[in-house]
């Protein structure tokens, strides 16, 4: 084992979204089945404090750890790869940097000295990458953007002179960079790798191992060219194919002796690698003998990555239930009542992920009210269960101008509401565990507990009474009606027993029908699948049995 913790600085050229995360997180997966114990830290060139405040076509989803830290959607991949949980030491940007820097300046702890990037920036980057390796072998790094980006700098300085801080035994730097393949010249070309690693160089970093995504294998000729021009040894060059499965990114690294390399560039003895819980879990996943088709009716339907971890979580439950998850992503906004049977016609599952807004508001209500009426398995997240009150409060309960007043504050019937018992009149924030940060100081962050109810949906998917999960949102369900609603059918089956705040709302003599106020996809690993989705897609399966559309078309 090692005797003193390691550090592999993930960096990467030519392009962005080559998939510095999935390889961060990759690594890690297979520092892991080799015995080492791992943390994984994003450093992010960005100048916003945190994502939080961030637009989700933009950047993607925000991933929330237990500690309520707003992250990049990159800590999930982390998470999902490895047994390491994340918090808001795996997560740094310019902002968070400087805003620390400046700080200690107001304060007077550079006593009088002009402050600089150098060395007062960059050693700042250094002791929150020093923060990430409290009681683990190995902390893997990736610095988010593309060399020759401006922003990213410091960061890149910092990791220079981070190998002569700590030796140069304890420090591994992987350079991912694009191969691309030229149809009509029908061959890869090396060009953006060797310019790439030539400016990577130029700042004083000299990668020891290349990982060089690409769409088919590299062969000794390109591996060998490759290396000459970057100076690294051939069998440093590793290929990074593209795969039909992102779980199948480790297994590619190990085939191609990535695991290997670290290990003698660090100088660290383990066991053999144990990948058969990946590999298990990939065979599952490519061949199942079933099919689903969930609708996700949000308004950021056009890019994947603003539900990245939902996604993935809904591939996970399916892996249980031996199907195969197909995802029908529908613009809430184009669900009116006359498209709405047409729209979701055929579909085995309907979910209503979180959001935030009033666009498609209407749309994701008409959704939840084709699968209560339609008796299709509902699945509904965050602003998805308040969606399910306020469609179960105007259309059973009789409260036809119920709604939220985060979307119309002129309401008769606040179904779901800012919590007055939470909210300070004089700041206008809502009063939670992370006081300090003026953004996050309006929402309710982080894990918090709940109770189940027995015999519930709810029950029957966890199997125990007290569970813990991650919250993300400013607005609850109005406890004010929470009566007249279980006179009226709506079933309560969590609760958050401190503030009795309604966590999860359920519908009788309805196959599956379920709304929570937490996001259960941020804690959904492919080796354990979150008992919600598998629950889900199990009912979800169960539809598709009864219409004749389970089997998978081979």
């Amino acid at each position: 084992m090692a005797c003193a913790t390691k550090y592999i600085f993930v960096t990467g050229g030519v392009l962005s979204s080559l998939g510095k995360g999935l390889a961060s997180a990759a690594i890690g997966a297979l520092l892991e089945s080799r015995g080492l114990s791992v943390t994984i830290q994003k450093l992010d060139p960005y100048i916003n404090v945190d994502p939080g405040t961030m637009n989700p076509f933009q950047h993607g989803e925000v991933f929330v750890t237990d500690d309520g830290a707003e992250t990049d959607l990159d800590l999930g991949h982390y998470e999902r790869f490895t047994t390491a949980v994340m918090g808001k030491k795996n997560n740094f940007t310019t902002g968070r940097i400087y805003d620390s820097v400046i700080n200690k300046e107001r304060r007077g702890d550079y006593l009088g000295g002009t402050v600089q990037v150098i060395p007062h920036i960059t050693d700042e980057i250094k002791e929150s990458i020093r923060l990430a390796a409290d009681g683990v072998d190995v902390v893997i790094v990736e610095i988010g953007g593309t060399i020759g980006d401006i922003e990213s700098l410091p960061f890149l300085e910092a990791i220079r002179q981070f190998k002569a801080d700590v030796g140069s035994e304890n420090v591994c730097y992987i350079h991912l960079t694009l191969v691309p393949y030229i149809a009509t010249a029908g061959e890869v070309k090396t060009k953006p790798t060797q310019h790439s690693v030539k400016e990577l160089r130029s700042i004083g970093i000299q990668p020891n191992i290349l990982l060089c995504r690409t769409s088919r294998p590299l062969d000794d000729g390109i591996k060998s060219k490759i290396a000459l021009f970057c100076n690294v040894d051939k069998q440093m060059v590793i290929t990074a194919k593209d795969v039909e499965c992102i779980y199948e990114v480790p297994l590619g690294f190990h085939d191609e002796g990535l695991d290997d390399r670290i290990m003698e560039t660090l100088h660290i003895w383990t066991r053999a690698p144990r990948l058969e819980a990946w590999e298990e879990f990939v065979r599952r996943y490519k061949s199942p003998d079933h099919e689903v088709t969930i609708a996700i009716v949000g308004k950021y339907v056009d890019l994947t990555e603003s539900y990245k971890s939902l996604n993935e979580a809904l591939y996970h439950g399916g892996v249980p239930n031996s199907a195969r998850v197909r995802l029908l992503f529908l613009d809430s906004e184009t669900i009116t009542p006359e498209t709405c049977a047409e729209k979701l016609a055929g579909v085995d599952g309907i979910l209503v992920p979180g959001g935030f807004g009033a666009r498609g508001i209407e749309g994701k209500i008409l959704a939840a009210s084709y699968a209560r009426t339609r008796k299709i398995p509902y699945f509904g997240i965050c602003l998805g269960m308040q969606i399910a009150v306020i469609e179960f409060a105007r259309n059973v309960a009789g409260l036809s101008q119920a709604h939220s007043s985060e979307f119309d504050q002129d309401t008769p019937d606040p179904v779901i509401y800012l919590m007055r018992e939470w909210y300070d009149e004089k700041t206008g924030t809502v009063q939670t565990r992370d006081a300090d940060s003026v953004k996050g100081g309006t929402m309710r962050l982080g894990a918090y507990p709940c109770r189940l109810e027995k015999d519930t949906l709810a029950y029957a998917a966890y199997g125990q009474e007290m569970i813990s999960e991650r919250h993300r949102h400013r607005y609850e369900f109005n406890n004010a009606y929470l009566d007249r609603l279980i006179e009226s059918g709506l079933v309560v089956s969590g609760i958050y027993p401190e503030g009795r705040l309604v966590e999860i709302v359920e519908l009788k003599d309805h196959p599956w029908f379920l709304g929570c106020q937490f996001h259960p996809e941020f804690k959904s690993r492919p080796m354990a699948p979150h008992p919600l989705f598998t629950a889900f897609i199990g009912a979800a399966l169960a539809e598709a049995r009864r219409e004749g559309r389970a089997t998978k078309e081979k």
